[in-house]
């Protein structure tokens, strides 16, 4: 797999480990911590320690850079790589733009959030329109989780809770457990979120 910009990298297709267990809880477990006392485990994925960590070694394989593609359909489309650089781990979110050979780097995970991200309505308009006739995660559900630690919208409509535990409850989250966990993850994201309305978005090709 070639994507400009990480030549560097042995570049894998990822989409077949969104399945497996320990995925959700290695991807979205740190933004569960907002600061509360509860503190957040492997199971409120549905998912165990030893999944996470089994899942953990494919994941950050420097030998192995996992990729997950995310098409739309007539709009911008986004990528998820797990950077895997010796002393320089992290997770790169990516655009690709119509009419551009390149793809634009719009945010960083290296423990903590860098970048531009996406307001709601522009990562559920991503979401929602998945281009079947490009390789890639086509499922609405993951498709929002994958791209769920770009956003940086203070403005999130009281709709997202919903949609955020219908999404945790197709990846295999326990119903006892989503609602907390959508919970906790709007928290988290709110609270650094960064989001500017005067800043150009990242999908207008500016």
């Amino acid at each position: 797999m070639l994507i400009k910009g990480y030549d560097v990298g042995p570049l894998v297709a990822g989409e077949s480990l969104l399945g497996r267990p320990g995925f959700w809880s290695n991807y979205l477990l740190a933004m569960c911590s907002d600061g509360g006392a509860e503190r957040p485990v492997p199971e409120w994925f549905g998912e165990d320690g030893a999944d996470a960590d089994a899942l953990s070694e494919v994941l950050f394989d420097p030998e192995r850079w996992p990729v997950f593609r995310v098409p739309a359909d007539d709009r911008p489309g986004a990528v998820v790589i797990y950077r895997n650089l010796y002393g320089d781990y992290g997770t790169d979110y990516l655009l690709y733009l119509p009419g551009r050979s390149r793809v634009e780097r719009i945010a960083s995970w290296d423990g903590d959030f860098s970048g531009t991200g996406l307001t709601w309505r522009e990562l559920i308009r991503i979401t929602d329109s998945p281009s079947l006739a490009a390789e890639g995660v086509q499922d609405t559900a993951i498709r929002c989780l994958l791209l769920l630690p770009l956003l940086t919208d203070p403005d999130v409509p009281e709709s997202a809770s919903a949609r955020l535990i219908a999404a945790l409850a197709v990846v295999g989250a326990p119903q006892d457990t989503a609602s907390i966990t959508a919970e906790h993850l709007l928290a988290h994201l709110a609270r650094r979120s960064r989001h500017n309305p005067t800043w150009a978005s990242p999908l207008s090709g500016s």
